[in-house]
C-alpha cells in the first residue's frame, strides 16, 4: 500500500541539503548551486555520504531481522536505492516506514519513496524535523505508536544550529516512542579530520545552509535515557552486527543506535 503526495514547484536558484548530498552519493538529482557547494567540501566527504549510506543499511537491516516492522525515517531526502524500506521489506515483507522531509526537492522524487510491497505500506509527509509534535501527529495516523517504532535521524540534526535546540526536537520524538523501540542517529563531526575545522560549514554557509558539526561529547546527550546497542556511539565504519567488519577508516561521522528502555 502507498500514498500519493503532490508534486510542488523547487527554486533551484538555492542549494539544498538533499540535493548537495546527492550529488555526494553520485546521483543526478542536482543543479549547478548544488554541486558548487558539493565542490567546495573536502573530496572525502563523498566517502562519508556513502559511509553513512552503508550504516544506514546495516542499521534497519539489523532492526528488521530483530523484529521491527514500524520506521520513522525523518530528513529522508531524494531517494538513492535502495531505499529504506526495500531494504526493511525485503526482510519483513509487511513493514510499515514512514518518510519525512520538509525540502521541496525531494517532493518530486517521493512517488519513489511510495513504491512498497503490497503486504507492506510506506508514505511520505512533507514536515519540518523542528515541528516534531506536527510530525508525530501525522505519523500516528500511519504508524501504531503502541508497538517498537524505528526512528531514524541520519545525516539530518547538523542542520539544526544550536539556537533550534536539536536536543529538545530528538527528546520530544523519542519521549513519544513506546518502549522496545529505537533511535538510528548519525552525526557530522571533524573529530577525524581536525583539519577540516570550519571548512565545512563555510562550504555550506556560502550556499545560506546552516551547518552544526559536533564533537562526540556534544553528539552524546542525544542518547541521554536510551541503551546504546553495541559497539556503542562510534563513528559510521565501525557500527556493525554480525556481519563481516568495515574496513577501518577515517570517519566524518558519529553513528549510533539505541533501544527505547
Amino acid at each position: 500500500m502507498s500514498a500519493r503526495v503532490p508534486h510542488t514547484r523547487i527554486d533551484t536558484s538555492k542549494p539544498h541539503p538533499a540535493r548537495v548530498y546527492d550529488w555526494l552519493l553520485g546521483g543526478k538529482d542536482n543543479y549547478p548551486v548544488d554541486r558548487g557547494v558539493g565542490q567546495e567540501l573536502p573530496q572525502e566527504t563523498r566517502g562519508n555520504a556513502a559511509r553513512n549510506r552503508a550504516f544506514m543499511h546495516r542499521a534497519v537491516a539489523w532492526l528488521a531481522k530483530s523484529g521491527v516492522d514500524q520506521f520513522l525515517d525523518i530528513g529522508s531526502g531524494i531517494p538513492t536505492e535502495p531505499n529504506m524500506h526495500q531494504i526493511v521489506q525485503a526482510i519483513v515483507p509487511t513493514a510499515r516506514v514512514v518518510y519525512v522531509d520538509s525540502d521541496p526537492s525531494v517532493l518530486p522524487h517521493a512517488d519513489a519513496l511510495l513504491t512498497s510491497t503490497s503486504e507492506g505500506f510506506t508514505d511520505f509527509l512533507h514536515a519540518d524535523a523542528r515541528q516534531p509534535a506536527a510530525i508525530l501527529e501525522l505519523a500516528a495516523e500511519r504508524l501504531d505508536f503502541e508497538r517498537p517504532v524505528a526512528l531514524s535521524l541520519l545525516t539530518m540534526l547538523h542542520f539544526l544550529p544550536d539556537d533550534e535546540d536539536p536536543y529538545s526536537v530528538v527528546r520530544t520524538l523519542v519521549n513519544a516512542l513506546p518502549s522496545g523501540s529505537y533511535l538510528v542517529l548519525s552525526h557530522g563531526t571533524v573529530d577525524q579530520h581536525p583539519e577540516w575545522a570550519g571548512k565545512i560549514e563555510a562550504a555550506y554557509e556560502k550556499g545560506s545552509i546552516p551547518l552544526r558539526l559536533r564533537s562526540r561529547s556534544e553528539v552524546e546527550p542525544f542518547f541521554e535515557g536510551l541503551e546504546l546497542v553495541a559497539p556503542g556511539l562510534v563513528f559510521a565504519a565501525e557500527w556493525y552486527q554480525g556481519e563481516l567488519a568495515p574496513t577501518p577508516e577515517r570517519s566524518g561521522l558519529h553513528v549510533g543506535v539505541a533501544r527505547v528502555p
